[in-house]
């Protein structure tokens, strides 16, 4: 079996993520040691760097394509690390497969709706280049067309994804799935048990910011408990505590949307609409000229920022279906499986759930 086929596996059940490894039973070589901590020093630092140093950062475009782009860091590390303990697939107990092929169906599931919501929030774009297009003449018939598509653009804004609404308990079942019963005992497998827990808790955390952030609800975000005993663990603490800390203050203040860039249009947008209502007078012609100028760049800025933010989840989306066919590959080459994807068996037998 090659190597390049072996699969990202981001969620297994490797028993009670709280328990130490144990002086007990296997035993940690100081080459398994040395690739754990690496691991897990590395999801440290990258959790640290991911605490934003401005406030004001915390659910901007910039900051929410960087923790996507910590969180497929993580995933294909936890390929490599695969790779190094040499898990043939053929090794795999059955329960550790059936945990992965639910999870990361899941992972998909969420990767559309966040895609979904991106691309709507793109479409308002089109709204605001008609609301320049039509303020450039300075007519009452375009000022008035300028008023529609402004009152579309924060109906457009404000209205609900159901797809974003249905995450709420697909992020509560992988939640579910952080302490999973123990299913093998071995030296690989504890290590695998350390890493995997580590990169459930850091999608866990990351999924729950942007369901949270494109869902406009507090609700959707996940305060998890690690065990202080594990390396990353008080770097993972802060960034939560911070971030979460920070998007329910953004919450409270009873905003049309907490996204920092979509804010800023909102802002402008508030202030040019009863300068085109009212009409514009003598003092008020400089007015409005800032405002459409600020209206201008505050649109490219958000449309170029949903548009790398969309390639990033795009790309973890790629990096999770990669992971299900190398697996499926993998297992092809020693037996029928079942894929919850499909419905049946690779060998076209019934899947039974």
């Amino acid at each position: 079996m090659s190597r390049p086929q072996e699969p990202h596996r981001p969620f297994f059940s490797f028993g009670n993520p709280f328990r130490m490894i144990s002086p007990k039973g296997s035993q940690l070589s100081p080459r398994l040691l040395s690739l754990l901590n690496a691991f897990e020093e590395t999801l440290a630092v990258r959790l640290r760097n991911l605490n934003p140093k401005n406030k004001e950062d915390v659910l901007s475009l910039t900051w929410m394509k960087c923790a996507m782009e910590t969180l497929c860091d993580t995933h294909n590390d936890i390929k490599t690390l695969i790779t190094d303990l040499e898990l043939p697939v053929a090794d795999w107990d059955e329960k550790w497969i059936d945990v992965y092929l639910d999870i990361s169906v899941k992972l998909l599931d969420i990767c559309i709706a966040y895609s979904s919501e991106l691309a709507r929030l793109s479409q308002g774009h089109l709204l605001l280049q008609c609301v320049l297009h039509n303020l450039e003449s300075k007519t009452p018939e375009q000022f008035i067309r300028s008023r529609s598509s402004l009152d579309n653009w924060r109906q457009h804004i404000g209205s609900k994804n159901q797809r974003v609404h249905n995450c709420r308990s697909i992020l509560d079942s992988l939640v579910g799935s952080l302490n999973l019963p123990k299913v093998k005992n071995s030296a690989k497998g504890k290590v695998l048990m350390h890493a995997m827990y580590g990169v459930k808790v850091q999608t866990v955390f990351i999924c729950s910011v942007f369901a949270a952030a494109f869902s406009n609800s507090s609700k959707n975000l996940s305060d998890l408990v690690v065990p202080d005993t594990i390396i990353w663990s008080q770097a993972y603490s802060d960034l939560q505590t911070n971030v979460n800390m920070e998007i329910r203050q953004k919450f409270s203040c009873g905003e049309l949307t907490v996204l920092k860039e979509l804010v800023a249009v909102d802002s402008t947008v508030k202030k040019l609409y009863p300068l085109i209502l009212d009409g514009l007078g003598s003092v008020e012609v400089e007015a409005f000229k800032a405002s459409v100028a600020d209206l201008k760049m505050g649109s490219e800025s958000l449309s170029q920022g949903l548009d790398l933010l969309a390639k990033q989840v795009d790309g973890f989306f790629k990096i999770v279906l990669s992971g299900r066919d190398a697996l499926l590959c993998n297992l092809r080459a020693s037996g029928a499986v079942t894929d919850p994807m499909l419905g049946t068996s690779v060998g076209g037998e019934q899947l039974v759930r």
